[in-house]
């Protein structure tokens, strides 16, 4: 149970955010406010008020970086993508909701047969959605798109860019303090503030130590961030002065340390694949690798559904490595098998919240399936519209990137793009696995919507030189 301290800090947030945007520039002041956000304020805590999505680390900070960008500052931010695909797909996200709830009206209730038909007993039940449901997931839907928006408008330019990998880099570091001490010492940096532990303490241990999780949703999301920020100190250090490049490789560096303490193999796996990439790969390259990613997590859910993935060659793999992370990723497919079984029921537009999309016993009601990836949390909720217009918000700029990469002036593209890109897409192949989606991922995809907008409006209004006409010499044309 939080303490007063945990929804305290959930209160103040709005004044901390305040001064963010009074003294720093727009740009770091929104990168931090949301960022901020979900580094410090408690996991779990949350002010429900009727009619609204609950008041959390997520909503608070994206609410309080609008409001004071339009208002306190007087910034335009447009809600409007240029292109239509991308305009197909904001709508989707935020009307899709609608047949998602008048669809799921019905009440879900689970009994027990009597001993003496046909007495029944009703043992639980999960409601059906209603208006105000509609109107609570459609306000959720606006608050969630809004680092995006914001991002579109005012981190989209090179400063914008340099600063989303510095923001990382720093907040990384900082936190690699509270992380070193629950390494040592367990997970204990929720406890000791917020009094109360946020997930699964058995979880946290692995190889005889324990793994960090700070105010974090669990190790795998902190590993994710040190990894990402490992990644964002070698980009920025490539492109850096001199004098600058060895304290960014040697945060690269510790960082890296840091990464292979929190002991999670994927990021480590992640970060293998990219730090060459990032190193000495161009900027065409990183764009083509982020493109073949977005690919791959986008059509996962239909290679899946048809059983097109190898899951037993995967399997054997994981066996030959760890036997334990074999078992752990058998878990996780087989889960999968079942909520996939229970989404195919509502394929279109899913089963709505209330954890209605979840497999759960037929007498008891008792939760017999755990989704980890973002992505059968998604489709089982909202169905393959929801999953569209979420996997299209997020990878959608990756596409429009890689379309028009050879539309940039002298087929070069703002410094720092590529890097913001290639760590999205990583981010999306990770929420196959897990529901890592953060609002640190919409402010990437906003970015890269931002640069890819303000090349094309760049392009349009550029004035195209009317050819000369050839000369010629004794009636010969030379060109």
């Amino acid at each position: 149970m939080p303490n007063a301290l945990a929804f305290l800090m959930l209160m103040i947030w709005p004044i901390v955010c305040l001064i963010l945007f009074r003294r720093l520039g727009v740009e770091r002041a929104i990168i931090w406010s949301i960022l901020g956000g979900y580094l410090i304020l408690p996991q779990s805590a949350a002010f429900d008020f009727p009619l609204i999505p609950a008041m959390n680390k997520t909503s608070i900070p994206n609410i309080c970086a609008f409001l004071f960008c339009v208002f306190l500052l007087k910034k335009k931010v447009g809600f409007w993508p240029m292109t239509w695909p991308m305009r197909v797909i904001v709508l989707l996200f935020i009307g899709g909701v609608v047949p998602t709830v008048l669809t799921n009206g019905d009440t879900i209730v689970f009994s027990l047969l009597g001993q003496t038909a046909p007495i029944v007993f009703s043992t639980a039940s999960l409601p059906g959605l209603g208006l105000r449901d509609l109107l609570s997931v459609i306000i959720g839907q606006v608050i969630t798109l809004l680092p995006f928006f914001l991002a579109r408008a005012y981190l989209s330019t090179e400063t914008g860019l340099r600063e989303l990998l510095y923001a990382l880099m720093i907040g990384a570091l900082i936190y690699s303090i509270p992380s070193l001490i629950e390494i040592r010492l367990s997970p204990q940096m929720n406890v000791w503030v917020y009094g109360f532990f946020q997930h699964d303490f058995e979880q946290m241990m692995r190889q005889g130590g324990f793994r960090p999780i700070v105010f974090l949703p669990h190790a795998l999301w902190l590993a994710f961030m040190v990894m990402s920020a490992a990644m964002a100190a070698i980009a920025l250090a490539r492109e850096a002065p001199v004098q600058s490049k060895v304290k960014l490789f040697v945060a690269a560096c510790y960082l890296m340390v840091l990464l292979v303490l929190c002991k999670s193999l994927a990021s480590l796996l992640y970060a293998l694949i990219l730090a060459p990439v990032l190193l000495f790969a161009s900027s065409r390259i990183q764009v083509w690798l982020a493109f073949i990613f977005a690919s791959v997590a986008f059509i996962y859910p239909m290679l899946r559904n048809n059983g097109w993935v190898p899951l037993d060659n995967i399997l054997a793999r994981a066996e030959a490595y760890s036997p334990a992370r074999a078992q752990s990723l058998g878990y996780r497919f087989n889960n999968e098998e079942q909520l996939l079984e229970r989404a195919d029921e509502k394929q279109l537009f899913g089963w709505g919240e209330w954890g209605r999309n979840l497999v759960r016993n037929v007498e008891s009601g008792e939760i017999l399936t755990i989704p980890d990836g973002q992505w059968i949390i998604t489709f089982g909720s909202f169905g393959w519209v929801g999953y569209i217009a979420q996997m299209g918000m997020i990878g959608g700029p990756l596409l429009i990137l890689w379309w028009g990469m050879n539309r940039w002036p002298g087929g070069q593209m703002p410094r720092y793009l590529a890097p913001v890109a290639l760590l999205l897409s990583i981010t999306m192949i990770d929420m196959l696995l897990n529901a890592i989606l953060t609002p640190y991922t919409w402010l990437m995809a906003g970015a890269v919507l931002g640069a890819c907008e303000a090349q094309h409006v760049k392009r349009i209004n550029t004035p195209v030189s009317e050819p000369r006409p050839p000369r010629t010499v004794m009636g010969a044309r030379i060109r």
